[in-house]
Formats: structure tokens, sequence, C-alpha cells
């Protein structure tokens, strides 16, 4: 059984093709499982892990969207929303909640083959380019108006300013780079700190 929680659990990974609509197999790998350790903490999109409900982690896929996971060993089902990052073990590309888990008959083996079928979200204009690889940026602030990050990201070579949509509200965030090595977005955090620029390493959500 593997763990999850944070946006900092991934290893090498393979390619894989991004998918362009809904109903559509988006991955195949082995499932994994998360539970007691967990219950009652904070997922990565900041809500209450709550065993029970039909949740799940994965790598990259976008905060809200609905996938159905098969077990390939009996064939059952069962219909997950993404709510947190994870799994920590390589070679899994999913960790399912316990009642999700217990739908699909694995709970005793604690990992299962699984086919990963989108069913709500939008990955066609989402960010996510390769969906076993997350990519990083180091936010540097995040302003209410523009013209505020655009005269905070003058001040730093490489420096860009994003649109960001927060439902009832719209941000303008100063990012650097675009990484898929966690550790090199570190260094450029820790360079940009010794420059008098403070900020942190974020994982791209969508």
């Amino acid at each position: 059984m593997s763990s999850c929680g944070t946006s900092s659990r991934f290893g090498k990974t393979d390619d894989a093709p991004k998918p362009q609509k809904t109903g559509e197999k988006i991955e195949d790998g082995k499932a994994s499982w998360y539970g007691p350790n967990f219950d009652g903490k904070l997922t990565a999109n900041g809500e209450i892990y709550d065993m029970y409900d039909l949740t799940a982690a994965h790598r990259t896929l976008p905060f809200n969207s609905v996938v159905k996971v098969k077990n390939l060993d009996n064939g059952k089902s069962v219909t997950v929303r993404i709510n947190d990052r994870g799994p920590y073990a390589k070679n899994r590309i999913i960790d399912l909640s316990k009642k999700a888990a217990d739908e699909i008959d694995m709970l005793g083996s604690g990992t299962a083959p699984v086919e990963l079928i989108l069913m709500e979200g939008d990955l066609k204009n989402s960010r996510v380019t390769d969906l076993k690889v997350p990519t990083y940026t180091v936010q540097l602030a995040s302003y209410n108006h523009e013209h505020q990050a655009r005269s905070h990201a003058q001040k730093i070579r490489g420096a860009r300013v994003e649109k960001i949509n927060m439902g009832d509200k719209i941000v303008y965030r100063v990012y650097h780079g675009i990484y898929t090595d966690k550790n090199n977005a570190r260094k450029k955090q820790r360079q940009l700190k010794r420059q008098g620029f403070g900020g942190y390493v974020k994982q791209i959500e969508n």
C-alpha cells in the first residue's frame, strides 16, 4: 500500500500520450490505495481526506477530473474524483481511497492492474502534456492587478506573468521557468532568492 498527500512524490516515468476528449482511455498501469494513516489530513488541493469518499490521487490530472478506474483482474470499475497528488511509489499510476479500492475488490491485494478512462475534465486545453510527468515552476508573486505583476516581472530576467481565474476573481501571478525535474526548479528558486527575489516551487496544475 502506498501513501500520498503532497506533490513531492515523483520519480522517473515513461512518456504517455495526451488524451483529447472524455470517454477515452488515458492511461493504464498499477493502482494502489491509501486510508487510515491519512484520513482527516489535508489533500493536495486543500480538502480534508475522507477515505470513505470516492476520490483518488494522481500525479498530474487537474484537480476535480473524474476518471473511471477499471480493475483488469476482475473487470470491476469505480468512478473517482481527483483531489490529491501521488502515488509515492514508482510504477504506480493512481492512489485510490479506501472506499474506491473496496469497490473494485483490491483492498486485500493492495494493488491491481487498472486502466483509467476520463469521464469529466478538460485535458485538451490543459497544460498537462504528459500524464506521467509533473511539471514545475517557481512562483515569485501574485497580484490582484496586472500592472503590479508586470512591474514585478520586469525586475527578473526570464520571468513571466500569467492570468489565473480563481472562480470568483482574477489574479496575476509572476512565474519563472518550467521544469520536469523538481530539483532543477529548487535550484533556480535558491538562485533567485540569493538575488533578492522570494518565491517557492509549485507544480503546474493545469
